[in-house]
């Protein structure tokens, strides 16, 4: 089987400007979507209090209305960016979640904010499965992994701006006066806030037309040698044909999932329980260190990767992901563990790091080994299976071990430690056994590329 070599598999390639101009507004548009999505866990008092519900019935709002219709509707919508324009696909999620974000500030009671996060929640469901199938098609292999990396720098920056901006929101939303708009009426504060923080991403929606699409490459061939599309059952069997592969890095990348989610829920609380800090304190140090860790994830994931690579490893990027994760756990026992607070904020910076380059790194290897026409609904698979099990078991995960183990609410760093290590223990374990898989996986996709090449 003869080779394609570098150069012609990269001739046909966008420009390199260009290509990373649509990394930035890829990214910038991704910091955005976890802005929308991360802001309500900061301002759960005041809502609490002002639409008079639970702390049950705030995580309903913030974990299952967003989770479970984010999740399921995103594979229907990946079959759309199979088939047609991607970048429609995303410029409509973004006018979608950014308008709902909206109106989760015209929410008059608990039905109506619970419907407008179930908005969030299918809008943002349409970005990444498109996003990572378009990356695909702008980079070849040799750096692909490094754009990949680049996006996925948008949850930390999203996520430490919403914790920086937030948590100084909080330290002065409960006595915040309502606010009065024509037609609308009376506005509590946090109404304000989700209405500000949402209709200015509508601005990416538009930046989209600014971004061409990508000619479809490394398409899976039919028999008679013509590139398909593909039914999401003819999707489902590729996957499940080759499970040990798939079923080991969907599973591994879950429990680094299950980690990062568990401590952008926790760890606010964290440092308040264990060292009195206010919210608005630990927003700001959390949030610059999210800040901080995501061009220096992007940095180790896209280091780590090429040089694997370069040294001959088939596996370059799921070997990244594995050493990647270790330092990410070893980061979150130590923030858990350590005697004072400023050692525990230098310690969440390996575990922001960490976590950040594993799942750049697993989601660059997952595009690799998947033929074009597939990624999209092949991504959505991976984020249906990693964002179910992440976002439920990793906040509730540490609840447990908090109310029913320890039974203490001060023993709560305790709890984080003890779910940080069982997680890195499974996410090695699965890791290191997709190795193997993925090597194979990885020579069968160099075969479509072959093909590919010859008939060009």
């Amino acid at each position: 089987m003869g080779k394609v070599t570098e150069h012609a598999d990269e001739a046909d390639y966008p420009s390199a400007v260009y290509s990373w101009y649509v990394v930035g507004v890829l990214t910038l548009t991704y910091t955005v979507s976890f802005i929308d999505r991360q802001i309500m866990a900061l301002m759960i008092e005041p809502i609490k209090r002002d639409l008079a519900i639970t702390d049950t019935q705030v995580s309903l709002l913030i974990g299952l209305a967003f989770a479970v219709f984010y999740t399921l509707l995103g594979i229907p919508i990946a079959r759309l960016a199979d088939r047609h324009s991607r970048r429609v696909v995303i410029a409509a999620g973004v006018t979608i979640w950014c308008v709902m974000t909206a109106l989760c500030g015209l929410a008059r009671n608990y039905t109506q904010l619970f419907v407008a996060r179930i908005g969030v929640g299918v809008g943002e469901a349409a970005l990444s499965p498109s996003a990572l199938s378009m990356l695909s098609d702008y980079f070849p292999k040799r750096t692909r992994g490094r754009a990949v990396a680049v996006y996925n720098t948008g949850i930390t920056l999203g996520t430490g701006l919403a914790m920086i901006v937030g948590g100084q929101l909080v330290e002065r939303i409960s006595n915040a006066p309502p606010v009065m708009l024509p037609v609308v009426g009376e506005l509590f504060a946090w109404q304000t806030m989700f209405i500000l923080v949402g209709l200015p991403g509508l601005v990416m929606a538009i930046l989209m037309v600014t971004v061409r699409e990508p000619k479809r490459r490394e398409r899976l061939p039919t028999a008679e040698g013509e590139s398909q599309h593909l039914a999401l059952k003819t999707v489902l069997l590729f996957l499940g044909s080759r499970f040990r592969m798939y079923g080991t890095h969907f599973l591994g990348m879950s429990t680094v999932a299950i980690l990062a989610y568990g401590l952008f829920a926790w760890i606010p609380t964290m440092f308040v329980r264990t060292w009195g800090w206010s919210i608005g304190d630990v927003g700001l140090a959390y949030g610059c260190v999210t800040l901080a860790a995501g061009p220096l994830a992007a940095v180790l994931a896209s280091v780590l990767g090429e040089r694997l690579s370069a040294r001959g490893h088939e596996d370059a990027q799921m070997r990244a992901a594995l050493i990647s994760v270790c330092i990410g756990i070893v980061g979150a026992i130590g923030a858990a563990l350590s005697p004072t607070p400023w050692m525990a904020v230098l310690m969440l910076l390996p575990a922001s790091v960490g976590t950040t380059a594993a799942t750049a790194s697993g989601l660059s290897a997952l595009m690799t080994v998947t033929p074009n026409q597939m990624r999209a609904q092949a991504s959505a698979c991976y984020y249906l299976v990693v964002n179910l099990l992440g976002l439920t078991l990793g906040p509730t995960g540490i609840a447990i071990f908090t109310d029913y183990v320890f039974k203490d609410s001060g023993a709560l760093r305790y709890s984080v430690a003890s779910v940080s290590a069982l997680a890195g223990i499974f996410a090695a374990v699965f890791l290191t056994l997709n190795l193997k898989h993925y090597r194979k996986e990885f020579v069968e996709s160099q075969s479509w590329s072959t093909a590919l090449g010859e008939r060009g």
